[in-house]
């Protein structure tokens, strides 16, 4: 039985891949055939991740996507590709009265600047070939807030504009721009939410979710998906990933 949800002769790029989301990305896109060339920040937990990927010809590269110099010599290495994930992110809360330029400088660099500069480059050098699918993260908290949010949120709501200009500038070579919307996912970074005592009630927060706080395997799915041929005829649009969380329970 032939699927066009494959990624056979598909070559993936991923940041954000030494954990969480990414990762498992990482692992979900090489177990459907393609070839991954992974990035992130942490040298030890990205072996890690490419210890895990199944089949050849993978890459891995220890880079930070902010510093504009090593952005550009990470992209300049990379063969041409199919597919561009942008799964590295940040968290941090801080109430709006106490936001410094240094914060946001941190949050907009990782979540947006450093996804739209990335793109910038490799549309520059060629590095995306024909059919190619971009997918980006935002975050259900875009449209439901919470207390110090505001730079995550504000950020992740730049993405989802940016994504849908982009879908726009790209389709005459059939290239494709994507959103996940993911509510909370169980990762480390969940862990580190709770750790930080952004939700008071833990337990009353979590049986807001109909189908249960959402796995990382979920939401690899559903990159999969945006990746292969299965969603050729799909671009400028938000695919909302919340186990039921927005209908009210």
């Amino acid at each position: 039985m032939t699927t066009p949800f494959h990624l056979t002769n598909k070559t993936i790029f991923i940041t954000g891949a030494s954990s969480g989301i990414g990762k498992q990305i990482a692992i979900s896109c090489s177990e459907m055939g393609a070839k991954v060339i992974i990035s992130g920040r942490d040298e030890k937990r990205l072996s890690e991740t490419f210890s895990q990927l199944k089949g050849e010809g993978h890459l891995s590269y220890v880079s930070e996507l902010t510093d504009e110099t090593k952005r550009n010599e990470l992209i300049d290495k990379l063969p041409s590709i199919d597919g561009f994930v942008h799964s590295a992110g940040i968290v941090l809360p801080v109430p709006v009265k106490f936001i410094a330029e240094k914060h946001l400088r941190t949050v907009m660099g990782i979540n947006f600047e450093s996804a739209v500069l990335t793109v910038a480059r490799l549309l520059k050098n060629k590095k995306l070939n024909e059919k190619a699918s971009l997918v980006f993260f935002s975050s259900v908290s875009v449209n439901h807030p919470y207390s110090g949010g505001s730079l995550y949120t504000a950020s992740k709501g730049a993405i989802e504009a940016y994504s849908k200009n982009l879908a726009l500038e790209i389709y005459q070579k059939r290239m494709r721009s994507n959103v996940i919307i993911p509510a909370m996912i169980r990762t480390p970074l969940y862990e580190e939410t709770i750790n930080q005592g952004m939700y008071r009630n833990v337990e009353e927060y979590e049986s807001k979710y109909p189908l249960g706080i959402g796995r990382p395997e979920d939401v690899a799915n559903a990159a999969i998906y945006l990746l292969s041929e299965a969603s050729s005829w799909v671009t400028g649009t938000n695919l909302l990933l919340d186990g039921g969380f927005t209908i009210g329970k």
